[in-house]
């Protein structure tokens, strides 16, 4: 029941986002996760991926809680939507049977580190032991192995990346930040989704946002409209034979 509300509200608030995009009200002015961190020369993790077929990838953050990641995966379900959850040791540990259950309907599951720490605060043995053990939980519980890792509070340094990259990890960060972890409506959150997704950007959610499962079908939906394609982080990616720009842009090699 509490899935099929979040459908008939989902209408009206549709509605109310594209009345917003015709009156020109949304805008992609606010600073991107990339021009926060970048400082310099750094190693940097994959914000988002220089692509021109308009495919994008949906992620979604596990910490602390599962209470609308059942309306999440009904959505993503009923929208036949692939995409990539990032989850904490603990969590996977603490809900196995969502974890499970997440990697079976055919979504991609990387670590989100074990203990959800500043990672950038840890040595570089301590850093290998949360990406080791985190990703061998998740592992163990899904049977895949992990290609994929968000630092916790997008908080890294060149230490915590080099090291990800050494053990065969991709960093991967975001371009679109929802911001549903501040319980915004869920019109705001579709708002700031469509207004800043270009082709090849990473958007962030997380699974217990109060209005993220609400906002969810609002997006797919106008971002179909606007000629987006969905697919995992590892589908977007290029694996060899690219470069990293300094906004975190993910390039090929030879592209102009």
């Amino acid at each position: 029941m509490k899935f099929i509300t979040v459908r008939l509200k989902s209408v009206a608030l549709a509605a109310a986002l594209a009345a917003l995009v015709a009156a020109g009200t949304l805008t992609a002015s606010a600073a991107g996760a990339a021009e926060v961190y970048w400082s310099g020369a750094r190693s940097l993790p994959i914000y988002s991926v220089e692509r021109d077929d308009n495919k994008v990838a949906l992620s979604f953050d596990c910490a602390w809680g599962v209470d609308s990641t059942d309306a999440i995966l009904a959505c993503l379900g009923e929208k036949k939507v692939h995409v990539t959850f990032f989850t904490v040791q603990f969590w996977a540990e603490k809900y196995p049977e969502y974890l499970k259950k997440i990697s079976e309907q055919g979504h991609e599951v990387g670590t989100h580190s074990a203990t959800h720490s500043y990672m950038s605060r840890l040595s570089q043995t301590e850093i290998e032991a949360e990406l080791k053990n985190s990703s061998a939980a998740i592992e163990q519980i899904t049977g895949k192995s992990v290609e994929l890792f968000r630092p916790p509070y997008g908080d890294y340094d060149n230490l915590l990346i080099d090291t990800s990259n050494a053990m065969g990890l991709y960093p991967i960060q975001w371009d679109v930040d929802s911001l549903d972890w501040k319980d915004l409506s869920a019109s705001d959150i579709a708002a700031r989704i469509v207004a800043r997704t270009r082709s090849g950007s990473i958007i962030l959610m997380h699974n217990n946002g109060l209005h993220t499962a609400e906002a969810l079908p609002i997006v797919i939906d106008t971002l179909r409209a606007n000629g987006f394609d969905f697919v995992p982080i590892g589908e977007l990616i290029y694996r060899e034979n690219f470069t990293i720009d300094a906004t975190g842009r993910q390039i090929p090699k030879g592209s102009a």
